[in-house]
């Protein structure tokens, strides 16, 4: 183990951070598919994504996996060899199953939902800028 700059850990915390919570959340959708399906059926009920429901569901629990599991890779291969790659990736995907689940809110018309994942969306643009900046 080196010697991390302040946006490495940055990286590190924020690549566990959002792995963490997007592996879980993956993972509840695959053990508990059919809750999943039956509480995303109502509510989309009213709107014209209804009939989507099962592949935006199939989607967003590929995304949140593949996110997470890049991401907790990417901690691990940070601290083991100091290459931030896997975390980078893990955002990017996170980022865009965020603004996935962002227009499903905002079209079912729950914006308090919607608004909830405004920080998490802040939290992993601020990720992927510590690369840049």
């Amino acid at each position: 183990m080196g010697n991390y700059t302040i946006a490495e850990i940055v990286q590190i915390l924020i690549g566990l951070f959002l792995g963490i919570g997007l592996l879980q959340s993956g993972t509840d959708k695959i053990v508990d598919w059919k809750g999943n399906m039956s509480f995303l059926t109502e509510h989309f009920a009213k709107n014209f994504m209804r009939s989507l429901v099962t592949p935006m569901l199939l989607v967003v629990t590929v995304l949140e996996t593949v996110g997470g599991i890049l991401c907790l890779g990417g901690v691990a291969m940070a601290l083991l060899y100091q290459n931030f790659d896997l975390i980078l990736m893990g955002m990017i995907v996170i980022a865009f199953n965020f603004v996935a689940l962002f227009a499903g809110q905002r079209f079912s018309k729950d914006y308090a939902g919607a608004a909830v994942l405004v920080n998490y969306f802040i939290l992993t643009i601020i990720g992927i800028l510590t690369y840049y900046f």
